[in-house]
């Protein structure tokens, strides 16, 4: 693995145990699909998350513009696909991102509930 994918791995990991404080459930890590992958799906009561988890070491990155509208598109498109497979119609959905800079043990977390929505179709 590369130093890429384990500081994403860890960054999961750090946002997975921050959510299992608050009482929700981490349903799938590393969800993918055709279309792409949700890093982290988490559930508490009526409302399943889809989280987008994105860390890294150096500062001066501008965290929030990596995750771009088409990257919006492919996590909505493999969360619809989720929901279908597991019969998830009764559940509020939220896209959630996670930007995280620094350390495994060392870092500020971001945490963006509501970060972006489906567009509604006319």
């Amino acid at each position: 693995m590369d130093k890429r994918s384990e500081l994403g791995k860890a960054g999961e990991e750090i946002v997975a145990k921050k959510l299992a404080q608050k009482g929700f459930s981490i349903l799938h890590k590393n969800y993918a699909q055709r279309y792409g992958e949700i890093d982290l799906i988490a559930s508490k009561d009526d409302l399943i998350l889809f989280i987008e988890v994105k860390m890294r070491q150096k500062s001066g990155y501008d965290l929030e513009n990596l995750i771009t509208p088409a990257k919006q598109r492919k996590i909505i498109l493999v969360a619809k696909q989720y929901m279908a497979k597991y019969d998830i119609y009764d559940k509020v959905c939220r896209f959630d991102v996670a930007l995280i800079q620094g350390t495994e043990n060392n870092y500020n977390l971001k945490y963006i509930p509501n970060a972006f929505y489906e567009p509604e179709s006319y």
